[in-house]
């Protein structure tokens, strides 16, 4: 059948009045180059900052870069089926993470995927992993105590409900075991948990959640992980997911602790993409914008005000320094984002005091308008007594005669650096907390050999379990020591230390 020009015309415009436009042009762009884990890709001209995309093999890649010609995309996975000249599209979706109760109990990686051999999560709900931190009139003060467990850090270095609170330090002095007892000691306190771990290695992580279920913290903690072993877009967006499973629960009105173990490695994960994206480098190679990488993540931790479920998310970042460099790139800009840090010195760890929380260079910025009024009352001349204790420790180096004042000051803050050490995996409650250092402020511990503190404070927690429950409960419930309180207190301190005397001979 022969068709003139004008009937195939005319036949064209009307399949065109009558087509459904599906896809358009600029949803399907071509791969340019592809290496390191990174594509440039021509065509996605409506693309959107953080926007996942898929290539042809069904691999997903999140967007960073929009330039004129082209944008930049980090590929979450292999890229070693995705070819130059490969097809990609547009999923017109941002990056987003699995949320709710059903992640409890869970180990995921940084998309929300179990990884735990437990089978699939049955939640359906999901959050951007990226998202506005709330606005200073939603917010409200932080004003009730978040307790660590460890005498140290409750006594000098208090800690908030929807405080960020950085705990900064070389490595191996104990940074992620404070972080570690922490969440060990929010059992029974309906505080959820978050552990965040970005660029550790996959045993570490396994011994790390094997420890948190014999302490019973599984129940209710949610472990991230983006291991060693990953690409480095993983590693970034592991804690903005974690940061998002958290929000959830915030906003329900609950009270969340998430700790990023440990931004350090974060930080050079974004700088190893951004150079590949071509970034330009700045101080220290990493690019100008790795400051807003981190304070768009620690601002969305906040106290909620009451209009709005006085939920909270309180952080623990942790950042590894070099030769206790806190002057370096990334602790600075760290430090001026957090409420405060726990600063840990490697001397006083390889010295075995344990947590090695220097007293002098850690700080809380607003812990103390938390603190309960009975740690206020035991803890309020700790600081200054140890910075007494370590300018006249230099002293005795020279072997010079001391004089009974300073021998005394010598020897009172011996005692309590003895006193504030404490084992891992052993948190303590306010009470028996309160119970040792009333001990040791009021000359209790005078008689005791620094050697026998810990024996002595065994034995002291002991004591008050088993005769005097009702004054631990009351300290607990109440935070208070009022006269009555004090005086059972010292009676029970002065029980145990006779039988400790006589026990030893010293009577």
């Amino acid at each position: 059948m022969d068709l003139k020009p004008q009937e195939i015309s005319a036949l064209i415009k009307e399949r065109i009045k009558h087509y459904e436009d599906k896809i358009e042009a600029d949803d399907i762009g071509r791969v340019i180059t592809v290496g390191d884990g990174i594509a440039l890709a021509q065509g996605l001209e409506k693309a959107m900052a953080s926007e996942l995309v898929e290539f042809e093999d069904g691999t997903m890649g999140m967007i960073l870069n929009l330039e004129e010609e082209s944008v930049g995309i980090v590929i979450l996975g292999g890229d070693e089926n995705i070819k130059e000249g490969q097809s990609v599209k547009r999923t017109k979706q941002i990056a987003e993470v699995r949320v709710g109760d059903e992640m409890l109990g869970r180990v995921v990686n940084a998309l929300g995927d179990p990884i735990d051999g437990k089978g699939p999560i049955s939640s359906d709900r999901y959050r951007p992993i990226e998202r506005v931190a709330p606005g200073v009139m939603t917010r409200k003060s932080v004003h009730q105590p978040l307790m660590t467990g460890l005498k140290v850090v409750d006594s000098m270095i208090p800690i908030g409900k929807g405080q960020r609170e950085l705990i900064i330090g070389d490595r191996q002095t104990g940074k992620t075991a404070i972080a570690i007892d922490t969440i060990i000691n929010q059992k029974g306190k309906d505080v959820l948990c978050i552990y965040v771990a970005i660029g550790q290695k996959a045993s570490t992580v396994a011994q790390l959640v094997e420890k948190l279920r014999q302490n019973g913290a599984m129940e209710y903690t949610t472990v991230v992980v983006a291991t060693a072993s990953e690409q480095a877009p993983m590693l970034y967006i592991a804690p903005y997911a974690g940061c998002a499973i958290a929000e959830e629960w915030m906003e329900q009105g609950k009270d969340v602790l998430i700790v990023y173990d440990d931004l350090s490695k974060h930080a050079v994960a974004y700088r190893a993409m951004s150079l590949l994206l071509r970034r330009p480098p700045g101080r220290e190679a990493f690019p100008g914008d790795v400051f807003y990488l981190h304070s768009r993540l620690l601002e969305r931790a906040c106290k909620l005000n009451d209009e709005l479920g006085g939920g909270s998310i309180t952080a623990l970042p942790i950042v590894e320094t070099q030769a206790g460099d806190i002057s370096a790139y990334i602790p600075t800009n760290v430090i001026s984002i957090t409420d405060g840090q726990l600063f840990l010195q490697t001397e006083l760890f390889n010295a075995g005091v344990r947590p090695a929380v220097d007293s002098g260079l850690s700080v809380s910025r607003v812990g103390s308008a938390a603190q309960t009024k009975a740690m206020k009352s035991v803890s309020r001349a700790l600081k200054l007594e140890l910075a007494q204790y370590a300018e006249l420790l230099s002293f005795t180096q020279f072997g010079s005669d001391l004089d009974p004042i300073t021998q005394k000051s010598i020897d009172h803050g011996a005692r309590l650096q003895a006193m504030l050490v404490q084992p891992q995996y052993a948190p303590l409650p306010m009470s028996l907390q309160v119970a040792s250092l009333y001990a040791v402020e009021n000359g209790f511990l005078d008689k005791v050999e620094v050697e026998q503190v810990a024996e002595f404070e065994r034995a002291l927690h002991r004591e008050m379990g088993e005769r005097h429950a009702d004054l631990l409960a009351a300290i607990d419930d109440r935070g208070i020591l009022d006269d009555d309180m004090v005086e059972e207190l010292r009676d029970a301190i002065g029980e145990v230390l006779d039988n400790y005397l006589i026990a030893n001979g010293v009577r």
